[in-house]
């Protein structure tokens, strides 16, 4: 299923684009498989590939990894250029930290490059638990809710929590102290919104830009509007635009579309805003387990969040990945935290509840979605915070958050 971190499908082409956030491990995943490795970060060696990237390309053992590319874009050019000449499998690594342009039209490397994304590490990778088998969507959907495992000794629901506030990256979670984690978190999100704002070429004014992640964060996992976003922050609608966009380009945060059927009607069409990894969540709003956990609101898009980023972050290693969204009916009375949707018709349904012992009444919304799909709903899951896997109803199971690693 994997390489040394990389998917054994992805290392098929010629070319390799990994991209993920700053410090989610790609430099130290990607080094495993080259010879030679460009620091474009490194003012001399950005210098010597401003001046010819190909030249400079041409003169590095291969395999190469070149990290982060978006610091001298013109490197995509030599790679295509390169590829174009000699297609021979796995000649370049190529790692960045932004998502900019990467779905363009015109953008110099389409159809070169596979592309890989690399979210922060899952519960199952810090565990190091059953990391050949599948993704836990694919077994729902090879196997069915009979798939689904108790993990031995899973959290509750503070540990759940904790979890969610010390975040995926591996640097704070595995070499630093549990007190000193906020605080690099912290550091982190400053880096990120000071130094590689103005490496897109972006001139913010920082505290703004700051104050907009922050009502991002209060909101995560939710359907908030534009404009509450924009008087929280205190700006306007252009500049909260410019700024999701920015935020989104530097993998801070994400959405989950609103999902769709022609037999269904009056599902709306908004999507769900996310902040990519719970820790910064945690991070921007300056709390710590004890504040999520004193505060409902705040607790539940936590919850919701750190179970996105553990499925979201499987999404790679599956040979068939499904489409994720939501669903949700005019009105709020039909309404569902995830649904996966593969090959554009069979449906898994997931809730997510900060909860240890949800009743079938927990599970109202899936079995109505079962009893408008039929076959084509697969499975239906209220993840928890409990210990125990039991039916709800047909096909519609309860089951603990930790069963993803289990």
């Amino acid at each position: 299923m994997a390489i040394g971190g990389i998917p054994v499908w992805a290392l098929s082409g010629a070319a390799l684009l990994i991209v993920g956030p700053w410090a989610s491990g790609k430099t130290t995943t990607a080094a495993r498989h080259v010879r030679s490795v460009a620091r474009l970060d490194r003012p001399a060696e950005a210098a010597a590939f401003r001046a010819d990237p190909d030249v400079a390309l041409a003169g590095l053992p291969e395999p190469v990894l070149i990290d982060e590319w978006q610091v001298v874009p013109e490197v995509l050019g030599a790679v295509k250029r390169a590829v174009d000449t000699d297609p021979r499998r796995g000649r370049f690594v190529v790692t960045g930290s932004v998502r900019a342009d990467l779905r363009h039209e015109g953008w110099p490397a389409t159809g070169r490059l596979v592309r890989v994304d690399m979210t922060g590490l899952t519960q199952r990778e810090f565990a190091r638990r059953d990391l050949d088998r599948g993704p836990w969507l694919d077994r729902v959907v090879e196997h069915g809710v009979s798939a689904l495992e108790v993990a031995p000794d899973p959290p509750d629901l503070r540990g759940y929590v904790d979890l969610a506030v010390a975040g995926g990256f591996p640097e704070p979670t595995l070499q630093v102290p549990t007190r000193g984690r906020a605080r690099w978190l912290t550091s982190y999100l400053d880096s990120v919104l000071s130094r590689d704002v103005v490496e897109l070429g972006e001139t913010r004014d920082r505290g703004r830009l700051r104050r907009f992640f922050e009502a991002y964060a209060l909101n995560t996992a939710g359907e908030v509007t534009d404009k509450s976003l924009f008087e929280a922050a205190g700006i306007d609608r252009k500049t909260a635009d410019a700024y999701e966009r920015l935020l989104h380009d530097l993998l801070l945060v994400d959405a989950l579309p609103a999902w769709s059927d022609n037999r269904l009607k009056r599902l709306v069409r908004s999507s769900k805003r996310y902040v990519c990894d719970p820790g910064l969540v945690a991070a921007i709003l300056q709390t710590n387990g004890d504040g999520v956990l004193r505060d409902g609101n705040l607790l539940g898009r936590m919850i919701d969040t750190f179970v996105l980023a553990q499925l979201r972050a499987e999404l790679a290693l599956s040979d068939r990945p499904p489409r994720l969204y939501h669903l949700r009916r005019e009105g709020g009375d039909r309404e569902i935290d995830l649904v996966a949707e593969f090959g554009g018709r069979y449906v898994v349904a997931v809730e997510i509840k900060a909860h240890s012992a949800p009743t079938p009444h927990a599970a109202r919304h899936l079995v109505w979605l079962r009893e408008q799909l039929g076959d084509r709903f697969l499975a239906g899951v209220v993840l928890h915070t409990g210990p125990r896997i039991y039916r709800l109803d047909d096909r519609v199971v309860a089951a603990p958050i930790a069963s993803i690693w289990s």
